[in-house]
């Protein structure tokens, strides 16, 4: 089914990754961000772990949502404090129209404290990378790793990354 098929604006899959000798079963909630499906999508980010935010970079409207409705929706929402987010910056295969900079992605991750990565799901290019960044930094995460671990809800998007969580090479490295 293609994105713009969802009849209920939600898809869920199922996705077996290996990373560090672990084998992992990912549960994947797509909410493919359309406004309308908005009432539902609150559901979702509770207890989520990993949230993966995507913006397209041919289109600045999907840029602006992230700050303007996604970012306070995931705060108002996600009951895990230590919940890892990601901003990936989507359609990088076509370059001659972006109008979303790689250095506007960057800015937007460091002021929201999220993991940050561009790809294309065309060509593939960094897909399978970002979902293994997103859970190597669950992993390196004890509070999201215990059993019912609920932590205290705090504005997960106002925090400010530590100033030493800048790695070398990587996806995520600014």
């Amino acid at each position: 089914m293609k994105r713009g098929d969802k009849d209920e604006g939600v898809d869920f899959k199922i996705k077996h990754v290996t990373v560090g000798g672990k084998k992992l079963k990912l549960a994947i909630w797509d909410t493919a961000g359309q406004e309308r499906f908005r009432t539902l999508t609150g559901s979702y980010y509770r207890g989520a772990q990993g949230i993966i935010m995507v913006y397209d970079v041919t289109r600045r409207e999907t840029f602006t949502n992230l700050s303007d409705i996604w970012a306070k929706e995931i705060d108002l929402y996600s009951t895990n404090q230590d919940c890892i987010k990601m901003l990936v910056g989507n359609k990088v295969d076509k370059e001659s129209e972006r109008v979303v900079s790689k250095k506007e992605g960057i800015d937007f991750a460091r002021e929201y404290g999220c993991l940050f990565l561009e790809c294309s799901a065309k060509t593939r290019v960094n897909v399978e990378q970002c979902f293994d960044e997103l859970v190597l930094k669950i992993l390196d995460t004890p509070s999201l790793l215990a059993d019912g671990s609920t932590g205290l809800k705090k504005n997960i998007f106002k925090e400010k990354p530590p100033e030493t969580t800048t790695t070398a090479g990587g996806c995520c490295s600014y």
